[in-house]
């Protein structure tokens, strides 16, 4: 973080300064536990704290706090109240922001937001110095502080705009102040709270209300919800697609393979050959995204070829190991029907003529529709012929009822982890490849830890 003053900040969150407004601010946090010489703590305020609590601690060895309450500021320290420390994190991130002519681009979507956010990042450090979110930092209190990382070394920006309601990607454009918008698709994430998808597309273009003028909105073709906005949005746009004849950037020659994918695209009148090292068709739609994208930055085709091979997925992203005699394909960051559907395409194709085992747990915030997308995941898993599959949570038994009643003969259900563990560890064999595919908040991932430390004995 470049060097600013308490009293700009104080200033740009139209807060009431107590200490002395030259102070130097070095390093921004929301947690009371990393104060330092130049650290500025905004106290936020949650469902099971309140920030503000500790802001007298932090200033044993922090310089100074945005907080909510009037309080003393210690002799040398600094003081900003302000009503609302949240919208207090997201003006200061305006604010630091606008101290760097740079581009940003901003990726949304229900599903892929997070791996399309990677691959675009991955074109475009190939010729510039990239900042990029960390993880799925994309949120109201993420966003932010990927924006404090900003310095004057940095080219461009590459963020990602998660939503659980409307109004929220509206007031994370405004700090990023985009200049190309990428939207990956409208599935059902976060349904149950905003009711229908067309209301997910309504809070998904609230990403173009701070769009820069002479920006680019890149939309996903195929996706049947964002081809109807075609002719109606007034900005540039440029659709990619595999299937959509019609889509300005077209992959088309492709070869899945059970380590990596291969497509072509054609730029000007020349076809070129990409190459992904992951598998999975959704990976060639991300692919699409960060060669428009490149493309836009004028980028040699040559740079943007490589910064698509040299993509990695991220953590509990479908992250595909062999361990002892198994294949684990480790899933469960997130879930939606949409990226249930996929993980299960991946599991078929990985798993070839051994047995497939797919491991799923509740898709969560489905509310009223939690039924018919788990069952249309229980249709998915007999499309794809998955040998056995094992289920957990309360919606999940969705999953296996429809697979039972499609011809599905090998389901098992569980109410918790716990025994799930002990039937898993009991079944999975020799030459498996198992898939664990559930929302975050199931904790899939210490079950496969589990089956993992089994197998590499």
């Amino acid at each position: 973080m470049e060097r600013c003053t308490i009293g700009e900040i104080a200033q740009a969150v139209q807060g009431k300064l107590v200490g002395n407004e030259e102070m130097v601010i070095t390093d921004i946090t929301t947690d009371s536990r990393k104060g330092a010489g130049g650290s500025l703590f905004v106290a936020l305020v949650g469902e099971r704290f309140d920030g503000n609590d500790f802001a007298q601690d932090f200033l044993l060895k922090g310089d100074a706090a945005v907080v909510e309450r009037e309080m003393a500021a210690p002799e040398g320290k600094a003081l900003v109240i302000v009503p609302d420390t949240r919208k207090a994190l997201r003006d200061i991130a305006s604010f630091y922001r606008d101290k760097f002519d740079i581009p940003f681009v901003a990726v949304t979507g229900s599903v892929g937001k997070t791996s399309t956010k990677d691959m675009i990042a991955s074109v475009l450090s190939k010729k510039f110095n990239t900042l990029k979110t960390q993880g799925n930092f994309n949120n109201e209190v993420g966003l932010p502080l990927t924006i404090f990382n900003l310095d004057k070394s940095h080219d461009i920006g590459v963020v990602e705009m998660g939503m659980n309601h409307l109004g929220e990607i509206s007031r994370l454009s405004a700090v990023a102040k985009p200049q190309v918008a990428v939207i990956t698709n409208i599935g059902t994430a976060h349904i149950g709270n905003l009711g229908s998808q067309q209301n997910i597309l309504r809070a998904k273009l609230e990403i173009l209300e701070s769009l820069k003028p002479n920006g680019i909105v890149v939309l996903n073709g195929d996706d049947k919800i964002l081809y109807s906005l075609k002719g109606q949005l007034p900005h540039s746009v440029i659709y990619y697609g595999i299937d959509n004849l019609k889509a300005d950037v077209l992959a088309y020659d492709i070869v899945l393979g059970s380590d990596k994918s291969k497509f072509k695209v054609n730029i000007g009148d020349t076809a070129y050959s990409f190459e992904v090292n992951a598998i999975g068709e959704h990976h060639i739609y991300n692919a699409l995204a960060a060669i428009i994208t490149g493309l836009y930055y004028k980028m040699d085709v040559e740079k943007i070829r490589e910064g698509v091979s040299q993509f990695v997925t991220g953590q509990m992203r479908q992250s595909i190991s062999k361990v002892g005699a198994i294949t684990i394909i480790d899933d469960c960051y997130n879930a939606s029907e949409d990226s249930m559907k996929a993980a299960l395409k991946v599991l078929s194709q990985v798993g070839g003529a051994n047995r497939k085992v797919a491991i799923l747990g509740d898709i969560l915030e489905q509310g009223d529709f939690a039924e018919k997308s788990h069952r249309r995941v229980g249709d998915a898993v007999v499309e794809y012929e998955i040998d056995k599959l094992i289920t957990i949570g309360k919606s999940a038994a969705y999953i296996a009822d429809q697979a039972r009643k499609k011809g599905a003969l090998d389901v098992s259900h569980f109410e918790d982890n716990e025994k799930a563990a002990e039937y898993i560890l009991s079944e999975v064999c020799e030459k498996d490849t198992v898939l664990f595919k559930a929302s975050r908040g199931m904790r899939l991932e210490e079950i496969s830890a589990r089956l993992k430390a089994k197998f590499e004995e």
